[in-house]
């Protein structure tokens, strides 16, 4: 069973940070693509990041560039997302999604909210 779980959310002032962890089970981690997306109230959801864990190429929504940086720890599955400069437009609940070595599944964890108050 795959499983994937974030934790790290929370209440933040505007300027400040936060780091998403994103731990993953019962996957090839070393050949997945792991991404986080994002969903704020009343919106739909939208892509944040994501990185390929085999080579650890990074890429970002241009709303986040300069500000968040994706990565992975292989020695622990985990995926983090470091979030620095909040703002409060990137109030949402932050999402995990992991995409199989073989790109044919597509796995998500359970969210985890991060609100950035002005």
């Amino acid at each position: 069973e795959v499983r994937l779980v974030e934790s790290g959310g929370g209440l933040v002032q505007a300027g400040g940070s936060l780091r998403l962890s994103c731990a993953a089970s019962g996957l090839n981690f070393d050949e997945a693509t792991i991404g986080w997306f994002r969903q704020a109230p009343g919106k739909e959801r939208e892509g944040v990041s994501c990185i390929e864990i085999r080579d650890d190429s990074t890429s970002y929504a241009d709303s986040v560039k300069g500000r968040f940086t994706i990565s992975s720890d292989k020695s622990r599955n985990t995926v983090y997302l470091q979030m620095n400069s909040l703002k409060p437009e990137d109030t949402a609940v932050y999402y995990c999604n992991a995409v199989s070595s073989d790109k044919t599944k597509t796995y998500w964890g359970q969210g985890t909210l991060v609100t950035v108050s002005s």
